[in-house]
């Protein structure tokens, strides 16, 4: 005798709606210790400071050891939260893009995902086969060759002997590393490395996929193509998270996109929204002098110490309509009198591509000198760009090309409609980035 139970149809919904749900993150917070040497105020230490230091540094170490604490480095400990609160769910099929600033929480999240670490609060649900590929050479022995680390790797993601074997010139094939696969992997380069770990984690064919920044690494041909097979993981029905400072591949290859800021998820929601308002963000921030926190080179001479883009009437703006005119505002600072300088702009996409290069002496514009505060202006007439977001470079220079100051990919704006384009098409960047006033006449059919 048998006995069926059948559940009501409300216990079937629920339990139909946790089976499409793949990630599903509540309250999840990371709190790490940095620890600090502290210092007096007039940066000289004496003898008696320095035991004093080093005593209380050791008994806050014994202390930690015996009560199974981490031990930190240094005397003063800091309570840092790399994330903070974070809620929300991915459903099976979905590709989500998670961009944001360096120091944001994303890495620190897909680490908690792939249960690399262990989040401090809140919990984590995850509903399938997970790969991950988060840094280059994880789970590679340095000293054993491709083809054994494509079999250690495969095994420590969860692959069988069996099915590393079947799916083994597949993955090399991919990797194109068939000439070094019997050379210890401590020979390769760094873009060798990504490409083999990137084939070892595609060929898992997992339920979800976990791919962080590793892939700006390789080339921009193995890119197209790892890119190309997370679209076929994809378009499979599988659960993909990018995080990748490259907009035009995110907007590309995700539906859903997710802004992270300090720790704290800022925004969740259609992709090519996420994006806009991170490259709003990111523009405002410029353009209140905060340019100093934005990696730089040159010996300092001169520096931008801010830029600003206005319309034709002076206004700032974070975004314009596809051929309309700007004004790149150019503030500076020069230690010393610096003799012909030249002031340098270039136009470039999330891709990298640079679409206009500028100098400040193109147009026969040659400045003597400058020293102290001073402003320049840059007049770009009919910005004929297609729809998207943009960044620059920003320099200063002597005539010989040594910088003085020289920052790199800094957003700029969004292009957005313009009323005056032909509705016959969309006018984004797949598509092209320049657009022009083209007319097609029939002379014979």
């Amino acid at each position: 005798m048998s006995l069926l139970i059948q559940a009501d149809p409300l216990s079937r919904m629920l339990q139909d709606s946790q089976n499409e749900v793949a990630i599903s993150v509540a309250n999840l917070s990371k709190r790490y210790f940095v620890g600090h040497e502290s210092v007096r105020r007039d940066g000289h230490n004496t003898l008696r400071d320095t035991i004093v230091r080093h005593a209380k540094n050791f008994g806050r170490k014994a202390s930690d050891m015996v009560r199974g604490r981490q031990i930190i480095q240094g005397d003063e400990v800091e309570e840092f939260w790399a994330l903070k609160d974070v809620s929300f769910e991915v459903k099976r099929g979905d590709v989500v893009g998670i961009i944001g600033r360096n120091g944001a929480g994303k890495s620190t999240l897909l680490k908690i995902l792939s249960r690399i670490t262990e989040p401090t609060q809140g919990r984590i649900m995850i509903n399938g086969r997970v790969a991950s590929l988060l840094e280059v050479g994880t789970g590679f022995h340095p000293e054993l060759t491709g083809r054994e680390n494509i079999f250690l790797n495969g095994a420590i993601l969860g692959m069988t002997k069996t099915e590393i074997r079947k799916k083994f010139s597949s993955i090399v094939e991919f990797a194109e590393i068939d000439k070094f696969l019997d050379t210890p992997v401590k020979r390769y380069s760094s873009g060798m490395y990504v490409r083999l770990a990137f084939a070892v984690a595609a060929h898992l064919d997992p339920e979800i996929l976990i791919v962080d920044e590793v892939l700006a690494v390789g080339d921009t041909e193995f890119q197209r193509k790892c890119l190309g097979k997370m679209r076929t993981v994809a378009s499979e029905g599988r659960t993909v998270l990018f995080v990748s400072h490259n907009l035009q591949a995110i907007e590309r290859l995700c539906t859903r996109g997710i802004l992270m800021q300090g720790g704290a998820l800022l925004y969740d929601g259609p992709v090519s929204q996420a994006c806009q308002h991170y490259m709003s963000s990111m523009t405002t921030w410029n353009s209140n002098s905060r340019l100093e926190l934005h990696p730089r080179q040159g010996d300092a001479h001169a520096r931008i110490t801010k830029f600003e883009v206005l319309n034709v009437e002076g206004r700032p703006l974070s975004r314009i309509a596809a051929g309309e005119d700007i004004l790149i505002r150019i503030h500076y600072f020069a230690q010393k009198t610096i003799r012909t300088p030249w002031f340098g702009f270039a136009l470039i996409t999330t891709a990298g591509v640079r679409i206009l290069n500028t100098v400040s002496n193109d147009a026969g514009t040659e400045i003597e000198s400058i020293e102290g505060q001073g402003i320049i202006d840059l007049h770009i007439r009919g910005l004929t760009l297609a729809i998207g977001h943009y960044l620059c470079n920003l320099a200063i220079s002597n005539s010989r090309g040594t910088y003085h100051d020289y920052l790199t990919e800094v957003p700029l704006l969004d292009i957005i409609e313009s009323s005056n384009l032909p509705r016959s098409r969309t006018y984004d960047q797949s598509s092209g980035i320049v657009f022009a006033d083209c007319q097609w006449n029939v002379i014979r059919h």
